[in-house]
Formats: C-alpha cells, sequence, structure tokens
C-alpha cells in the first residue's frame, strides 16, 4: 500500500487565505490580497500551493434551487459494507464517490458504516441509483435510504431566514 504525501506546513498567510475563502470562495486573488495587506502575487502563489497540495479542494457556490422551482432531490443513503482486506472501507467508498450522482461520501461510526448524499432530478432517479449502482456493489450489504425534505441550513447559511418586520411609520 502506497504511503500518502505528508501534508506541507501551512504558514499564517495560507490559513488566513483558508479561512477567509471558506467564508467567502468568489473573493478574488485582489480582494484577498487587500484584506490580507499582502503582495497578490503572494497570495496567488499560495492559493496554487494549497490546490496542489489538495488543501483547497475547491470552490463552490451555494444556491437555493427551491426559490426558482428546480430543487433537485436529495437523498441521504446510509450504506453497511464489508470491509476489504488492507484497503478496509476505502475501495467501497472511492467506487461510490466516482458516481456523478454522489455528492458526498463520509465514513461512520455506528450502525452504518458510509453515508453517502446523493441528488437526481425524481425520486425515481435515486431509487434507480441506490438499486442499479450502489446495492450492486461489491462489499455492499445494505442501505437505507432517507430522503431530504426541506433544506433549512447549509453549510453555515440559513435558507429561510424570515425578513425583518417592516418599520413602522413614526409620526411626532
Amino acid at each position: 500500500m502506497k504511503e500518502p504525501e505528508p501534508t506541507p506546513v501551512v504558514d499564517d498567510l495560507s490559513m488566513k487565505i483558508l479561512k477567509l475563502l471558506e467564508r467567502s470562495a468568489a473573493l478574488t486573488v485582489d480582494e484577498l490580497a487587500t484584506m490580507l495587506d499582502a503582495p497578490p502575487d503572494d497570495v496567488a502563489n499560495r492559493i496554487e500551493q494549497l490546490e496542489k497540495a489538495r488543501i483547497l479542494v475547491g470552490r463552490h457556490a451555494l444556491i437555493n434551487w427551491e426559490r426558482i422551482g428546480d430543487e433537485p432531490v436529495t437523498a441521504l443513503i446510509e450504506v453497511r459494507v464489508s470491509p476489504q482486506r488492507e484497503v478496509g472501507f476505502g475501495a467501497v467508498a472511492s467506487r461510490i464517490a466516482r458516481f456523478p450522482e454522489a455528492r458526498s461520501v463520509h465514513l461512520l461510526s455506528g450502525t452504518y458504516d458510509l453515508a453517502v448524499e446523493v441528488t437526481g432530478r425524481t425520486m425515481k432517479d435515486v431509487a434507480s441509483f441506490v438499486s442499479e449502482k450502489l446495492a450492486p456493489l461489491e462489499g455492499v450489504q445494505g442501505t437505507t435510504t432517507h430522503f431530504l425534505l426541506k433544506r433549512y441550513k447549509e453549510d453555515g447559511e440559513l435558507f429561510d431566514e424570515p425578513e425583518s418586520p417592516p418599520r413602522l411609520p413614526f409620526s411626532p
């Protein structure tokens, strides 16, 4: 089995960049440089190093699809797996992660071994994924599917933040 690459040391500037990007992935190099009082070239180089080291893995927008009537069906699937000799759960988890329907794959403690978040256009799409792709995989012993009915908060962001009540007119 191949030894994992050592994690590079992350300096103070890199940590600050990561924390800012975690809060707002849309920040540009120039904006980050201004916020951190650092040269833009230094910021750009740090971002490139963080991406090469797979510390900064991606930058994503969080979209409330329900607001435009185009919400995909999302399910959380618990998966029981037979661990494989010398690779444990990693081989099965890696195979599952390659499916485009799988948005995230996590190792769990407890009754189930993996949690897989899946999206599809319809409930039938998700059900087909489970029955035709996931359940037949070698090593998968069983699944339990939970359809997500409403999203209240994700990645620290509230989805249905109530609007402030209108201010009452003031008259002396």
